[in-house]
Parts: C-alpha cells; structure tokens; sequence
C-alpha cells in the first residue's frame, strides 16, 4: 500500500474538449440526480467547474482505452498526478489504492468467465482486464482496459438511485467494487462446477482427462486468484483507519463489500488446493499405468524367452542328443513349449501382471 503522496492538484484553466474516441460516459450529478449528460461531446473543464460551483456535485466520467494524448487532457482538467496517469499508460498495473493529497487512484482487475463445453488443454476459462478509478471531491474517472466489466449498465442502474448517487463520488466506486466482488463470486461458483466435473473424470475409469487439462484449469484459477487476491489491501484501507477522513457511510458500504470478497478469497484458496491434489493424482495415475506396461513388457517378454531357451538348447547341433532318433520329439518339444508358455501365462495373470 503506497502512503500519501504530497503534491497539490492544479486547477483547470484550460477549456475544450477530450478525445471523444475515448468517452463511453459523462454526466454531471447534483445531489444523486443527472443535470446534464453530454456524452462523448462533453466540455469537460466546463462540466467539471459546474461540479466544483455545487456542494454535493460530481462529474462521473467514463473511459475506455484512451489515448496518451486523451488521458494527457484529461488530467490537464481534473489535475490527475502524473505518476497516475503514466501507470495506466502501462496495461500491466498491479492492483493497489494511493493517495494524492484529496485525489484517490485505485487500480482493481475484473474478471469475466468464459462460457466452454469442457476444459481442454487450450481452454480459457477467466479472462481479465483492469479498472482504474480517480476519485476526487467533485469527481471520479473510471478507465477501462478491454471489454471485461463494461459499465453501461452500472451506470442505468445507479442512475435510478438518487439516494446513493447523493453520498457523492464515493458511491460510485462502492457500486463499482460491489459489482467486481459479486462477479468473483458467481465465477467461483462456476468455477467450482468445473473442478467437480474434473475430479470426478480424473478418479472415474478410463479417465480421458490429461495432465494438460488439469494444468490448464490450474493456470486459468491462477490468473482469477491475480485478480481476487490482492483487493483485499485496497478494502482493508477503505475500511480501516488508513482512509479514515471517507464518509462514514460509505465505510459501511465497503465492510459489506469486503465481506463477500473474504468468501471469494477464502474459495480460490480452497480450489488451488483442490487443483493441487488433482495434479498429483493424476501424475501418481500416469506412474501407475506406465507401472503397468512396463509389468505387461516384461511378462511377454518372459513368455517369449521360454520357447527361446528350449529352442536354443536343439540348436547347438550335438551328435548324441537323446531326442534325434524319437519319433515323437519334435511334436513332443512343440507341445512342452506350447505347456510350458501357457502355464507361465497363468501365472503371471493371476500375480495381476498381465
């Protein structure tokens, strides 16, 4: 967790308008309820000195992927600090929450699961992408990164929540975090579904499950563990005293949020240990049947060797072998190797080699 970072936000003088590739939402709330919603063709210094003109204003601001030079003007106006701002410029971010001066970033990874018949040794299962969040007195800007955790609809529904949209900023990142948490937990449940439908296969009989499908599902659980794992920093400092000048409220809404994430938590650990135990079944299954025909080789190699040696010792071409002049021998040696081998089969059977 970062500490407090001293550095004073300017203010915005500048006027025009972002990079309208980048918008996917804007609007200016006045106590929990849309005034204005100019969308991608928004001016976003005058939105923004709106917000700052009213007690209980924000600007919501939404983007997707931007642009270094979208992200550049956007902080310009809202006065974004450039170590932020350069750390969504690199896709790879690890989850975390710092502050500046009144200005929070958070960084959180959302997690989607995707729908497959079966797990394959190819399989993706979770796919992932990051959420950034600046959070301010008058503001809060969500960064998407790909199409994981869209916000359209987050944003239908609190629009319909005066009451909420009323505690300010804040409450849209409760609703953003409630949301992440709820998706872990449905994709734990399915997930769960997967590992059962695994296990059963790898101690069914004639197991079709590979060692690869096994690594894989172990691999996709790893990526979901990524994601859930270390959001519980940034909830313990929203609910601790580390934050404590937040809303009261609102610390309320982020303990019960931090409540389901435990339960999330406390699966993908349960499941990496489940994964763990499958991989070494199914290793100690494979030496098992490798056992097996390595046992298998060596008992028709021994029922080969007995027709061999009898054969090899007619072979050595003496003169004064008592079998030469019988009239039954040959038929008699065909019918001993014949016995013989057939006798050694038994035996091997029943020791469970063959």
């Amino acid at each position: 967790m970062d500490g407090r970072r001293t550095w004073q936000p300017p203010r915005p003088v500048v006027r025009g308008r972002a990079d309208h590739t980048a918008i996917v939402g804007c609007e200016l709330y006045v106590d929990g309820v849309a005034v204005e919603s100019p969308g991608p063709a928004a001016d976003l210094a005058g939105l923004y000195e709106r917000a700052c003109e009213h007690e209980g204003a924000f600007v919501w601001l939404g983007l997707h992927e931007p642009t270094e030079a979208a992200l550049t003007r956007v902080a310009e106006v809202f006065g974004l600090h450039p170590l932020a701002v350069e750390d969504i410029l690199h896709r790879e971010q690890r989850v975390k929450i710092e502050r500046y001066e009144d200005v929070f970033f958070l960084v959180v990874r959302a997690a989607q699961y995707v729908e497959h018949e079966r797990v394959t040794a190819t399989s993706e299962i979770v796919s992932t992408g990051f959420v950034r969040l600046f959070v301010g007195p008058n503001f809060v800007i969500t960064v998407r990164q790909g199409t994981v955790m869209e916000l359209s609809s987050l944003r239908a529904d609190l629009s319909r929540d005066a009451r909420a949209l009323a505690q300010g900023p804040w409450s849209v990142v409760h609703a953003i975090l409630d949301r992440l948490v709820d998706a872990y937990v449905d994709i734990a449940a399915a997930l769960q579904l997967d590992i059962e439908l695994t296990e059963a296969a790898v101690f069914a009989p004639g197991t079709p499950v590979t060692v690869e499908q096994v690594y894989q599902l172990k691999r996709q659980l790893m990526k979901f563990k990524a994601a859930v794992l270390p959001l519980q920093r940034p909830l313990a400092a929203l609910t601790g005293k580390q934050f404590a000048d937040l809303p009261k409220e609102i610390r309320r809404y982020f303990s019960d949020v931090a409540d389901h994430h435990i339960a999330a938590v406390e699966q993908v650990v349960a499941f990496d240990d489940v994964l763990n135990a499958l991989l070494q079944a199914r290793l100690a299954q494979l030496t098992v049947e490798q056992n097996n025909d390595l046992r298998k080789i060596a008992s028709w190699a021994a029922i080969a060797a007995l027709p061999t040696a009898i054969a090899g010792i007619y072979g050595m071409n003496f003169t004064h072998m008592p079998e030469l002049t019988s009239r039954y021998g040959y038929p008699t040696v065909l019918l001993l190797v014949l016995v013989s081998a057939f006798a050694l089969h038994r035996v091997l059977r029943r020791a469970g080699w063959l």
